[in-house]
This record gives C-alpha cells, sequence and structure tokens, in this order.
C-alpha cells in the first residue's frame, strides 16, 4: 500500500519536472486533443500544453486525499483502503500515460491516440470490475444504484453483474488496438447497452427481494 501512496504525487512532480524541461524545446501551440479518428482536432498554448494534466491530477489528489476524513467514508475506510489507493494509482498512472504521448507526439512522434490509450484504459475497466465484484457496501467504489445502496442483498447482485458487464467493456476496449473506428464503435455501444441494463439489473433485484 506505500507504493499506491506514492505513486500518485510521483507521477505529479515527475510531469512537472518534463514540462520544465521540454518547456524551451516545444512550439508555442501544442497538439492538446484528438477526434475520434485518431487525428488532432485541438490545440493549445505551451502553457496549458504542459500543464494542464499536472494541474488536473493536483486537484485530484488532493480530493481523494481530502476523502477519508469525510464523516461519511470514515466509517468503512480501512474496508476498502488498500484497493481503493491501487485504484487511485491505476487512475494516476492512466493521467501520466496520457501526458506522455501528448508529450511524444508533439515532440513529433506520430500515432493513432485511440490505439495508444485502449491498452491503459482496458486496465483501468477491468480492475474497476474486479473491485465491484468484491466489493462490499459502501460510499468509495462499486455500482452505487439507490437500491444497492439500501441493501446488502441487491448490492452483491448489481456489483457482481456489474463488474463482469465492466470486464466485457475492458475486452471491447482492446478491439481499438487492431480496429480503430469499429473497435471504437463497439466500445462505445457496450458502454451504452450493459451500463443501462445493470441499472435495470439493480431495480429488479430490488423488486424481487422486497
Amino acid at each position: 500500500m506505500k507504493f499506491s501512496k506514492i505513486f500518485p504525487p510521483f507521477t505529479i512532480l515527475l510531469s512537472v519536472a518534463i514540462s520544465l524541461y521540454l518547456y524551451p524545446y516545444l512550439p508555442d501551440t501544442l497538439a492538446t486533443h484528438w477526434g475520434l479518428d485518431g487525428n488532432v482536432d485541438g490545440y493549445s498554448s505551451k502553457f496549458v500544453g504542459l500543464f494542464i494534466m499536472p494541474i488536473i491530477s493536483t486537484f485530484l489528489y488532493l480530493l481523494f486525499s481530502f476523502l477519508p476524513v469525510l464523516p461519511t467514508y470514515k466509517r468503512r475506510w480501512s474496508e476498502f483502503d488498500q484497493y481503493f489507493y491501487l485504484f487511485i494509482s491505476l487512475m494516476f498512472g492512466f493521467l501520466f500515460y496520457v501526458y506522455l504521448l501528448t508529450m511524444f507526439w508533439n515532440l513529433g512522434l506520430r500515432f493513432h491516440m485511440g490505439q495508444a490509450i485502449a491498452p491503459f484504459l482496458a486496465i483501468i475497466l477491468f480492475y474497476s470490475g474486479h473491485l465491484s465484484t468484491i466489493s462490499k457496501r459502501n460510499w468509495f467504489v462499486g455500482i452505487r444504484t439507490p437500491w444497492a445502496m439500501q441493501s446488502d442483498k441487491v448490492w452483491e447482485a448489481t456489483n457482481r453483474f456489474g463488474g463482469n458487464c465492466l470486464k466485457i467493456i475492458s475486452a471491447f476496449s482492446l478491439l481499438i488496438i487492431v480496429l480503430p473506428q469499429t473497435g471504437l464503435f463497439l466500445f462505445v455501444a457496450s458502454i451504452f447497452l450493459l451500463l443501462p441494463i445493470t441499472y435495470l439489473y439493480s431495480y429488479i433485484i430490488h423488486r424481487r427481494l422486497s
């Protein structure tokens, strides 16, 4: 768990150090947004392009650091802290990875952004699914429908079903690597299909047990 606590601020400091180092070598305008086709469709100033990700990561780190002291979260924090910190480390790893991809692109390396992001995205989605399937009723992790928050049985059923759906979605995200356009379509379609089904499933279980 010690590594999981150190890793997020480490990525922030490292990204700031890289930005300071690269500042003299990059143009005044940087590519910072890519469309669904993998082509650049948005630009920002050099300062924004270099430092927006470290700034966002810093705000997120402060937010996540503050959560354990809130009364709503404090009661059951110890039951989930190791899983939560690992999830946060994955999130910060993902942000740092996207930051590095942006830097590489602006230094002249060319690749399909969606294909490059897909593997890490799949890891986060799969772990989120795993986390849901093993979680108990709480306010930190899992699929928190109104009915799941009222009953341990509904929570367990909802998160087992929804967690497996997230794992399926993660598999669809991997298709983007080999089939960028088709894979992206199937990935987005799986989200719009499986997440509402999970919500509906939670309600059905609630009605069945009430």
